[in-house]
């Protein structure tokens, strides 16, 4: 007792479907399936675009350790 059982959702079922017909449900449906795919398509592209800034800033500062590498051989050089 106190469940919804198999019975009161198929009485609720085809209330639904008599109050708003199947073509109404079905384009409800299909609106919600793409609002889902576009929030799943949102999310996908932002964790691509954070993973390509983590190895923007990592190739950035390898370029930069690059660059103080070949400052101080050069200035090794000088001083030679």
């Amino acid at each position: 007792m106190g469940g919804i059982g198999i019975w009161q959702l198929a009485i609720i079922t085809v209330i639904v479907i008599l109050l708003f017909g199947t073509k109404k449900l079905r384009g409800m449906g299909g609106d919600l399936g793409g609002a889902i795919k576009g929030f799943k398509k949102a999310l996908k592209d932002d964790n691509d675009k954070d993973s390509t800034q983590v190895d923007d800033k990592t190739e950035q500062s390898s370029n930069k350790k690059t660059e103080e590498n070949i400052t101080d051989k050069s200035k090794e050089k000088d001083k030679a």
